[in-house]
């Protein structure tokens, strides 16, 4: 038996913030330039196009807002060949958040498809994880800087 599923990252984390501020941390480049991106053209919006970039590695990618619930979900697309990203919130008791995220739509061959990922995930479990540190502790972890140091050759990293 065959299976014929796609390859999809998955992350999630418990955020010790009320929904609606978790919420905010992502489509607001002022506070997602804390723990993600270095720089944004602008906020998260439906139907606008936005460039997300990290100057540290000068890397850049569009990002395109296709569904926005606000405080419940985040549909876009990015990079190139263009991905779907998935954001999910859910509110929790004690004004908590539940939070996930989906990448997937990943082109080439299934050994590609895998590789990329399993790199998004690892990517994106540091996401959550500074958005954590920022939103709960005020905390600036630089977790995305530093998973690629200057001076580590490209082979050593797997993502």
């Amino acid at each position: 038996m065959q299976l014929n599923e796609t390859p999809t990252a998955e992350a999630a984390m418990l955020i010790r913030r009320p929904v609606a501020e978790v919420f905010e941390a992502i489509v607001d480049p002022v506070v997602t330039t804390k723990f993600w991106f270095t720089h944004s053209s602008g906020r998260l919006d439906g139907g606008k196009p936005v460039q997300w970039e990290w100057r540290m590695y000068g890397v850049s990618t569009t990002v395109t807002v296709s569904e926005i619930v606000p405080n419940e979900k985040i549909v876009m697309q990015w990079s190139d060949p263009p991905t779907t990203v998935d954001w999910t919130f859910t509110a929790m008791s004690g004004d908590t958040t539940f939070l996930e995220v989906r990448n997937f739509g990943f082109a080439g061959s299934g050994d590609e498809q895998v590789t990329q990922a399993i790199g998004s995930t690892g990517g994106f479990s540091l996401v959550l994880a500074g958005a954590k540190a920022w939103l709960e502790q005020g905390l600036t972890l630089g977790l995305i800087g530093d998973r690629h140091p200057k001076g580590i050759p490209a082979e050593a990293v797997s993502d």
